[in-house]
Protein backbone atom coordinates (compact mmCIF):
# COMPACT_ATOMS: atom_id res chain seq x y z
CA UNK A 1 0.00 0.00 0.00
CA UNK A 2 1.45 3.66 -1.17
CA UNK A 3 1.14 5.86 1.87
CA UNK A 4 0.70 9.27 1.49
CA UNK A 5 0.34 12.96 2.87
CA UNK A 6 -0.26 16.66 2.14
CA UNK A 7 0.71 19.99 3.92
CA UNK A 8 -0.75 23.51 2.76
CA UNK A 9 1.74 26.38 2.24
CA UNK A 10 0.54 29.71 2.02
CA UNK A 11 -2.53 28.26 -0.61
CA UNK A 12 -0.53 25.89 -2.43
CA UNK A 13 -1.73 22.14 -1.12
CA UNK A 14 1.50 19.96 -1.31
CA UNK A 15 0.57 16.35 -1.69
CA UNK A 16 3.75 13.75 -1.65
CA UNK A 17 4.02 9.88 -1.63
CA UNK A 18 6.02 8.50 0.52
CA UNK A 19 8.62 5.47 0.54
CA UNK A 20 9.66 4.50 3.96
CA UNK A 21 12.92 1.75 4.26
CA UNK A 22 14.54 0.12 7.24
CA UNK A 23 18.07 0.66 5.86
CA UNK A 24 17.58 4.11 5.34
CA UNK A 25 19.10 6.86 8.04
CA UNK A 26 17.94 10.23 6.53
CA UNK A 27 14.67 11.86 4.78
CA UNK A 28 15.48 12.87 1.17
CA UNK A 29 13.14 14.82 -0.93
CA UNK A 30 13.01 14.23 -5.09
CA UNK A 31 10.71 15.11 -7.97
CA UNK A 32 9.44 12.02 -10.38
CA UNK A 33 8.64 12.86 -13.62
CA UNK A 34 5.12 12.50 -13.86
CA UNK A 35 4.15 11.62 -10.44
CA UNK A 36 5.26 14.46 -8.14
CA UNK A 37 6.99 14.52 -5.24
CA UNK A 38 8.61 11.04 -3.02
CA UNK A 39 9.74 11.68 0.33
CA UNK A 40 12.02 8.70 1.31
CA UNK A 41 12.14 7.92 5.25
CA UNK A 42 13.62 5.87 7.81
CA UNK A 43 10.78 3.01 8.36
CA UNK A 44 10.10 4.90 11.82
CA UNK A 45 9.87 8.24 11.15
CA UNK A 46 6.65 9.92 12.53
CA UNK A 47 4.38 11.51 9.67
CA UNK A 48 4.18 14.69 11.32
CA UNK A 49 8.52 14.65 10.99
CA UNK A 50 7.62 14.31 7.46
CA UNK A 51 5.30 17.02 7.40
CA UNK A 52 7.04 19.17 8.65
CA UNK A 53 10.60 18.49 6.29
CA UNK A 54 8.37 18.86 3.75
CA UNK A 55 6.96 22.07 4.77
CA UNK A 56 9.96 23.47 5.55
CA UNK A 57 11.54 22.46 2.20
CA UNK A 58 8.11 24.42 0.60
CA UNK A 59 9.74 26.58 -1.28
CA UNK A 60 12.18 24.36 -3.31
CA UNK A 61 9.37 21.78 -3.54
CA UNK A 62 6.69 24.48 -5.20
CA UNK A 63 9.51 25.67 -7.90
CA UNK A 64 10.88 21.91 -8.92
CA UNK A 65 6.71 21.09 -9.34
CA UNK A 66 6.38 24.30 -11.64
CA UNK A 67 9.21 23.23 -13.40
CA UNK A 68 8.28 19.96 -14.47
CA UNK A 69 4.53 20.70 -14.42
CA UNK A 70 3.07 18.55 -17.91
CA UNK A 71 3.24 21.83 -20.51
CA UNK A 72 2.10 19.72 -23.51
CA UNK A 73 -1.37 18.48 -24.43
CA UNK A 74 -2.94 15.62 -24.26
CA UNK A 75 -1.70 12.92 -27.47
CA UNK A 76 -4.80 12.56 -29.82
CA UNK A 77 -2.70 10.39 -32.76
CA UNK A 78 -3.36 12.01 -35.44
CA UNK A 79 -1.80 13.35 -38.04
CA UNK A 80 0.42 16.00 -37.70
CA UNK A 81 1.52 15.79 -34.72
CA UNK A 82 5.07 15.39 -33.59
CA UNK A 83 6.55 12.19 -31.40
CA UNK A 84 10.04 11.69 -30.36
CA UNK A 85 12.87 9.66 -31.37
CA UNK A 86 16.14 9.04 -29.73
CA UNK A 87 15.53 13.03 -29.45
CA UNK A 88 14.12 13.89 -33.30
CA UNK A 89 10.99 15.01 -33.80
CA UNK A 90 8.88 13.13 -36.84
CA UNK A 91 5.98 13.77 -37.90
CA UNK A 92 3.01 11.11 -37.59
CA UNK A 93 0.98 10.52 -40.74
CA UNK A 94 -2.31 8.50 -40.33
CA UNK A 95 -4.30 7.36 -43.14
CA UNK A 96 -6.56 4.48 -44.20
CA UNK A 97 -5.56 2.04 -46.49
CA UNK A 98 -6.18 -1.66 -47.51
CA UNK A 99 -2.78 -3.26 -46.49
CA UNK A 100 -1.71 -3.77 -42.64
CA UNK A 101 1.56 -3.05 -42.17
CA UNK A 102 4.11 -2.11 -39.20
CA UNK A 103 4.08 1.84 -38.46
CA UNK A 104 7.10 3.11 -40.33
CA UNK A 105 9.98 5.96 -39.88
CA UNK A 106 10.46 7.10 -43.55
CA UNK A 107 11.93 10.73 -44.39
CA UNK A 108 11.27 12.44 -41.13
CA UNK A 109 7.88 10.80 -40.62
CA UNK A 110 5.93 8.27 -38.55
CA UNK A 111 3.59 6.35 -41.31
CA UNK A 112 0.74 4.02 -39.84
CA UNK A 113 -1.95 2.68 -42.00
CA UNK A 114 -5.24 2.09 -40.03
CA UNK A 115 -7.39 -0.74 -42.00
CA UNK A 116 -10.83 0.35 -43.54
CA UNK A 117 -12.30 -1.92 -40.87
CA UNK A 118 -11.26 -0.16 -37.62
CA UNK A 119 -14.12 1.89 -36.47
CA UNK A 120 -12.82 5.88 -36.95
CA UNK A 121 -13.97 5.63 -33.00
CA UNK A 122 -10.75 2.82 -32.01
CA UNK A 123 -8.45 4.91 -35.13
CA UNK A 124 -6.70 7.22 -32.06
CA UNK A 125 -5.91 3.76 -29.90
CA UNK A 126 -4.56 1.39 -32.65
CA UNK A 127 -2.36 4.59 -34.06
CA UNK A 128 -1.20 4.64 -30.08
CA UNK A 129 -0.94 0.88 -30.24
CA UNK A 130 0.84 0.75 -33.31
CA UNK A 131 3.28 3.72 -32.00
CA UNK A 132 3.68 1.54 -28.75
CA UNK A 133 4.86 -1.37 -30.45
CA UNK A 134 7.37 0.35 -33.02
CA UNK A 135 9.17 2.14 -29.84
CA UNK A 136 9.19 -1.30 -27.83
CA UNK A 137 10.79 -2.86 -31.31
CA UNK A 138 13.50 -0.20 -32.17
CA UNK A 139 14.02 -0.32 -27.95
CA UNK A 140 14.40 -4.41 -28.21
CA UNK A 141 16.98 -3.73 -31.05
CA UNK A 142 18.86 -0.84 -29.48
CA UNK A 143 18.96 -1.42 -25.69
CA UNK A 144 20.07 -5.00 -24.42
CA UNK A 145 23.37 -4.74 -25.97
CA UNK A 146 24.38 -1.36 -24.56
CA UNK A 147 23.02 -2.31 -21.32
CA UNK A 148 25.74 -5.52 -21.57
CA UNK A 149 28.32 -3.42 -22.54
CA UNK A 150 28.04 -1.18 -19.32
CA UNK A 151 27.26 -4.35 -17.15
CA UNK A 152 30.53 -5.73 -18.34
CA UNK A 153 32.83 -2.71 -17.28
CA UNK A 154 31.42 -3.32 -13.54
CA UNK A 155 32.54 -6.53 -13.89
CA UNK A 156 28.95 -8.14 -14.19
CA UNK A 157 28.59 -11.12 -17.02
CA UNK A 158 25.58 -12.67 -16.29
CA UNK A 159 21.80 -10.54 -16.45
CA UNK A 160 18.84 -10.48 -18.44
CA UNK A 161 17.38 -7.31 -19.91
CA UNK A 162 13.78 -6.61 -20.51
CA UNK A 163 11.84 -3.70 -22.05
CA UNK A 164 9.03 -2.86 -19.81
CA UNK A 165 6.11 -0.61 -20.21
CA UNK A 166 6.61 1.29 -16.93
CA UNK A 167 4.74 4.65 -17.13
CA UNK A 168 6.51 6.44 -13.76
CA UNK A 169 9.90 4.70 -14.24
CA UNK A 170 12.67 4.49 -16.81
CA UNK A 171 14.06 1.74 -15.65
CA UNK A 172 14.36 -0.68 -12.57
CA UNK A 173 16.79 -3.35 -11.53
CA UNK A 174 16.49 -6.25 -9.25
CA UNK A 175 17.57 -9.81 -8.97
CA UNK A 176 20.01 -9.58 -12.06
CA UNK A 177 17.01 -8.05 -14.02
CA UNK A 178 17.45 -4.64 -15.62
CA UNK A 179 14.19 -3.52 -16.82
CA UNK A 180 13.73 -0.47 -19.13
CA UNK A 181 10.96 1.71 -20.06
CA UNK A 182 10.63 1.93 -23.85
CA UNK A 183 9.25 4.87 -23.54
CA UNK A 184 13.29 6.10 -22.98
CA UNK A 185 13.93 6.12 -26.65
CA UNK A 186 12.38 9.36 -27.36
CA UNK A 187 14.87 11.17 -25.27
CA UNK A 188 18.31 11.57 -26.70
CA UNK A 189 20.45 9.27 -27.12
CA UNK A 190 23.14 10.60 -24.46
CA UNK A 191 20.08 10.37 -21.67
CA UNK A 192 19.32 6.84 -22.78
CA UNK A 193 23.12 6.25 -21.83
CA UNK A 194 22.30 7.66 -19.01
CA UNK A 195 19.55 5.71 -17.76
CA UNK A 196 21.25 2.27 -19.15
CA UNK A 197 24.29 3.39 -16.97
CA UNK A 198 22.21 3.96 -13.84
CA UNK A 199 19.91 0.77 -13.97
CA UNK A 200 23.34 -1.44 -15.25
CA UNK A 201 25.18 -0.02 -11.39
CA UNK A 202 22.24 -1.17 -9.50
CA UNK A 203 23.30 -4.70 -10.80
CA UNK A 204 26.39 -3.91 -8.01
CA UNK A 205 24.63 -1.15 -6.03
CA UNK A 206 21.25 -2.21 -4.90
CA UNK A 207 20.59 1.48 -3.19
CA UNK A 208 21.16 4.69 -4.21
CA UNK A 209 24.29 4.83 -1.41
CA UNK A 210 27.89 6.93 -1.55
CA UNK A 211 28.95 3.45 -3.70
CA UNK A 212 26.50 3.68 -6.29
CA UNK A 213 26.83 7.41 -7.26
CA UNK A 214 30.74 6.65 -7.16
CA UNK A 215 30.49 3.92 -9.42
CA UNK A 216 28.50 5.50 -11.55
CA UNK A 217 30.33 8.24 -11.77
CA UNK A 218 33.47 6.38 -12.75
CA UNK A 219 31.18 4.93 -15.42
CA UNK A 220 29.74 8.03 -16.52
CA UNK A 221 31.70 11.20 -15.01
CA UNK A 222 28.67 14.31 -16.30
CA UNK A 223 26.24 11.74 -15.24
CA UNK A 224 24.49 14.91 -13.22
CA UNK A 225 23.47 16.90 -16.17
CA UNK A 226 22.46 13.96 -17.55
CA UNK A 227 19.95 13.28 -14.80
CA UNK A 228 18.63 16.80 -14.67
CA UNK A 229 18.02 16.77 -18.72
CA UNK A 230 16.77 13.98 -18.62
CA UNK A 231 14.70 15.75 -15.69
CA UNK A 232 13.70 18.37 -17.23
CA UNK A 233 12.57 16.94 -21.22
CA UNK A 234 10.73 13.60 -19.42
CA UNK A 235 7.07 14.75 -19.08
CA UNK A 236 7.19 15.09 -22.79
CA UNK A 237 7.76 11.59 -23.53
CA UNK A 238 5.24 10.24 -20.73
CA UNK A 239 2.22 9.50 -22.73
Amino acid sequence: MIERSAVTWGSTEIPYRIRRSARRATVSLAIEPGAGLLVTAPATTPLSKLDAVVRSRAPWVTKRLRRHAPTATAKEFVSGETFFYLGRQHRLDVHRGDDVAPLHLLDGRLTVVVPHGVPSEHTSGYVRAALTDWYQRRARAFIPDRVRHVAAKLGVSSLDVVIADQSKRWGSCSAGVVRINWRVMQAPKRLVEYVLAHEATHLIHEHHGPRFWAALGRLMPDYEVRKAKLRELGERFLW
